[in-house]
């Protein structure tokens, strides 16, 4: 557990289980959430029980994005801002460079930032009800972050009609743009997942992360 159980860990034989837990808030990136998760990815990089990470989400979804209401009530301040967003950034990196892979287990939606997380994974597993959308146009912010991630993961075109329209993309059409490697049921989710993580769990740690820092 992290500060305040805003990240729950869970370990079972080289597959550690991250969970987002701010349920209530759909695990939005408070400045809390990002440290917290930012902690834990550190914690896990170090250790070498650890194999695989999976990035999962507590409640009815995956990850709502950076916490609007957060935002607004630090009055967007320039301080604040920018912390958030180097936080935000540093944490992105953390999965990209961390020496295990990292698998995103996504239900609910996966919005804005959420989006970015599970492009930022190195693989992700959809829940069949699961929605992605880059909203930010429609309030005036663009997602220009998340545009990162987005680029690397879907060609040109597809992350521009997501970045442009703002629109939630179902997961059937998150696969086909490239965000997702695989659409199973909600009440397969878990257990997809778990197996793709022991798959390569069972692979050589040495030749995975030689071949994840190639990559």
């Amino acid at each position: 557990m992290t500060e305040e159980a805003l990240v729950l860990r869970h370990d079972d034989e080289g597959v550690t289980t991250l969970t987002m837990n701010r349920p209530q808030a759909r695990n939005a990136l408070s400045q809390g959430m990002l440290r917290a998760l930012l902690d834990a990815f550190i914690e896990v990089s170090t250790d070498e029980a650890v194999r695989v990470v999976i990035l999962a989400g507590a409640g009815p979804g995956f990850c709502a994005g950076h916490d609007l209401k957060e935002i607004k009530a630090q009055n967007y301040s320039r301080n604040y801002t920018e912390q958030l967003f180097a936080d935000c950034a540093e944490l992105m990196q953390t999965i990209i460079r961390l020496p295990k892979p990292v698998i995103a287990q996504v239900h609910g939606i996966a919005t804005a930032a959420g989006a970015q997380l599970v492009a930022s994974c190195d693989l992700a597993i959809s829940s069949q009800e699961a929605r992605y959308a880059t909203p930010g146009v429609n309030i005036g912010l663009f997602c220009s972050t998340p545009m990162v991630a987005l680029s690397r993961n879907l060609s040109n075109k597809h992350a521009m009609q997501m970045l442009l329209t703002g629109d939630l993309i179902d997961a059937q059409n998150a696969y086909r743009m490239g965000l997702v490697n695989e659409v199973v049921d909600a009440e397969d989710l878990e257990t997809k997942t778990m197996e793709l993580a022991q798959k390569i769990a069972s692979k050589s740690p040495l030749t995975v992360a030689i071949g994840k820092e190639a990559y």
